[in-house]
């Protein structure tokens, strides 16, 4: 799953549609400041490195955040306000960045990101929620064939989440005043229908959360303090997945769709999506969990803003430290097989040189 996080907005059950269309396909997305740089290859060392520079090591004149990684390790997306980050940039807003680990290139684009960004699990597309008109879209543009495009929300508020490829989504949509539910949309990645599911009792972000194939998908209905688990093949919502004991929050579903995390109390739980059984981390606040289901990412119990993070090996029970700085991470930030993790962090001292006094993006690599 390709990020789900909302940043303020209103940002990896069941109904017909409405004859009212909900997306609809325009053309055209902001275009990318440079060409595009080789693929990644080589083996990277194991430590930390600033990724919110320039190619020649510039750092950044302002904050950076919002960072996710590919499955793969060769590609991470962010947000910042720095304007030296790629040649030819002058502008004084957020913009998105896509940072090439191979070359140390930055690609920019302009607009005006309402949410972090999303990088399809191949790497291939880039997508984020912006503005249009009075609503919002989920601009999209394909990194290596160039074409664009935009799906327009019908309301002035959605959330998106995005498998493998741009054909695998799925879009929370807040229905209009005096509603308080939500409607969640399923896009079919063969034929480009729709499915869609009501949270009914849904006062909040009902975080959807996709599986690569586009066939399984994680949601909160945030009213009830829930989490479900939807299918597409019968369009049914298994849950709460959490017992009817407990008040939870999703965390995200893992991109294969085998796990879903979801946080309860001061406890995390990983959920199995196969077994229907949960295995309990205790004391540990779940950030991320790696595309395969095995490591996750973490902060003490209690924490809800910047502070050390950990990877966690469930199969083994066995930690690493990822910083001991204070940090922020979402997720998609833990590549495959818990090999690298990219967060934020204003600390100046994760490495030498780090005198910006701004918020900067890091990626470390465990192995």
């Amino acid at each position: 799953m390709r990020s789900n996080t909302s940043r303020g907005t209103t940002r990896r059950g069941q109904a017909a549609l409405s004859a009212a269309v909900v997306c609809a396909i325009t053309a055209v997305l902001p275009g990318a400041a440079s060409a595009e740089p080789a693929d990644a290859g080589g083996v990277r060392q194991t430590g930390v490195e600033r990724v919110s520079v320039a190619a020649d090591g510039t750092q950044a004149n302002d904050d950076s955040s919002d960072a996710s990684i590919t499955p793969a390790g060769h590609r991470i997306v962010f947000l910042s306000y720095a304007n030296n980050l790629s040649p030819g940039d002058t502008g004084r807003s957020e913009e998105v960045f896509v940072r090439e680990l191979a070359t140390g290139q930055n690609r920019q684009f302009d607009g005006y990101p309402l949410a972090p960004p999303m990088l399809s699990s191949d790497g291939q597309v880039l997508a984020y929620l912006g503005p249009r008109f009075n609503n919002m879209a989920l601009y999209q543009y394909h990194l290596s064939m160039g074409w664009s495009t935009a799906y327009t929300c019908s309301l002035r508020s959605c959330e998106a989440s995005m498998g493998a490829n741009d054909r695998h989504q799925a879009f929370s949509v807040s229905f209009r005043h005096p509603e308080t539910n939500q409607r969640i949309e399923v896009r079919d990645p063969d034929t480009g229908g729709l499915q869609t599911i009501d949270v009914i009792h849904n006062t909040a972000s009902s975080r959807p959360s996709i599986s690569n194939d586009g066939t399984r998908l994680a949601y909160q209905d945030g009213g009830e303090r829930d989490v479900f688990l939807w299918d597409w093949a019968d369009n049914t919502a298994a849950g709460p997945i959490e017992g009817p004991g407990k008040a939870a929050e999703l965390v995200q579903l893992s991109d294969d769709g085998s796990k879903v995390v979801y946080r309860s109390g001061p406890d995390t739980y990983v959920h199995d999506t196969a077994s229907g059984t949960a295995l309990p981390v205790p004391g540990v606040r779940g950030v991320a969990i790696d595309p395969t289901g095995r490591y996750l990412l973490h902060t003490p119990s209690g924490t809800t803003g910047p502070a050390p993070l950990t990877l966690r090996d469930l199969e083994t029970g066995t930690d690493e430290t990822v910083t001991d700085r204070p940090a922020s991470a979402g997720i998609d930030a833990v590549s495959t097989g818990g090999r690298h993790v990219v967060f934020e962090s204003a600390a100046e001292d994760i490495v030498p040189g780090d005198t910006n006094g701004k918020t900067d993006i890091f990626l470390r690599t465990l192995r």
